[in-house]
């Protein structure tokens, strides 16, 4: 026995290694200083009524959240042309995400995506015990979904295409979704991940309000964090047929979707006007930095179709990363591959611009 001013030997405690093996979800770096380009953020702040609406629902943090969500249910039921029971609600898509993953996937099952795409994929796929199974890109850091459909085995459960793919910012057209989903199996489970479509405006690109009741085996995921600038307070949805929502609600934290996310939701929905101005603002300025980063030499750089831009610098993404921050950006590096660069404040695009001139000079 140790006395009291002993400490106890170290005794770990038992883990599933796959688990242990796993890096932990890392955020975008924040910004003391300059612009925080790293976390893919809106940059306006709240639209009118939203803190207005939270102030209210502050007032009951005594009590526990309605986590049935009927009133943010119905209204995006209405907003999609569906029926309530066609939406699922919860603490932002990336929630929903790893509830379908556990509801769909266990061990000796598969979970087949494209990478580089959404960081979360591989690891929520470990959490359930199933297997990654990874699709590179193709050469211009797009999904190649003709090799994703060959990987597709009898043990596949789920499969995810992110459209525009984060971090890389390129879409998938209507035409190689509709192909992809000719050629998988009708009874396997095909989320497209739209976190960033409000920014999309390429008619080319695929849209999920147009082909969620036409694949019962598809759900659409959106989320309120981006374009919605809700991304401090958790919300996201799903849509999709019923019986394929049921499995994923009975997987979810209880009482994890507060009242707070559910009334700016709301409230965000009332200002749509509002809000798509501001979201065509911001693609407006994505294309001219795009167009900018040409002008300067860039090549390589896939056209962003998101509220953000790719650079694929490779090994060299720590060289970048610096320069960016040393002319007061903060971005965000995925090693060995590269760079995503959000697009911010309008008082940003010269800092970023002056950068990236600086690198293309650099790697060239």
């Amino acid at each position: 026995m140790t006395s009291g001013s002993e400490a106890a030997p170290a005794v770990p405690v038992r883990m599933r290694p796959e688990i242990l093996a796993l890096p932990a979800y890392r955020q975008g770096q924040a910004a003391p200083t300059g612009f925080k380009l790293s976390s893919n953020e809106n940059p306006y702040d709240p639209l009118p009524g939203v803190l207005e609406a939270v102030d209210r629902a502050t007032r009951q943090l005594h009590r526990y959240p309605n986590a049935a969500a009927p009133e943010i249910t119905a209204r995006l039921a209405e907003e999609w042309g569906v029926e309530p029971d066609e939406v699922i609600v919860a603490a932002g898509s990336v929630a929903l995400l790893m509830q379908f993953t556990m509801a769909a996937a266990g061990h000796g099952d598969e979970v087949v995506f494209s990478w580089r795409s959404f960081e979360v994929y591989p690891w929520m796929t470990v959490l359930p015990g199933a297997t990654a199974v990874p699709v590179p890109n193709t050469p211009d850091h797009r999904h190649d979904l003709v090799a994703m459909a060959a990987a597709i085995t009898d043990r596949t459960r789920l499969v995810l295409v992110c459209s525009p793919n984060n971090p890389t910012s390129s879409a998938v057209t209507k035409a190689e979704f509709e192909a992809f989903m000719a050629s998988v199996p009708a009874d396997l489970l095909v989320i497209l991940d739209e976190a960033y479509a409000e920014f999309v405006t390429d008619p080319e690109a695929v849209n999920g309000r147009a082909l969620v009741r036409r694949y019962p085996n598809l759900v659409v995921l959106r989320t309120f964090s981006k374009a919605y600038g809700l991304a401090g307070l958790r919300i996201g949805y799903g849509i999709g047929r019923p019986e394929v929502l049921a499995p994923a609600r009975t997987t979810i934290v209880p009482l994890s979707l507060t009242d707070h996310a559910q009334v700016a939701a709301l409230a965000s929905l009332d200002r749509g006007d509002e809000l798509r101005e501001r979201v065509a603002n911001i693609a407006v300025r994505r294309d001219a930095v795009y167009e900018a980063l040409l002008e300067q030499g860039w090549t390589g750089i896939p056209k962003p179709h998101g509220n953000f831009v790719w650079f694929p610098v490779g090994e060299r993404t720590p060289e970048v990363l610096e320069v960016f921050r040393r002319h007061g950006i903060i971005a965000r590096g995925y090693l060995p591959d590269g760079v995503r660069l959000t697009i911010g404040e309008e008082e940003s695009v010269q800092n970023v611009l002056s950068a990236a001139d600086e690198i293309a000079r650099i790697l060239r």
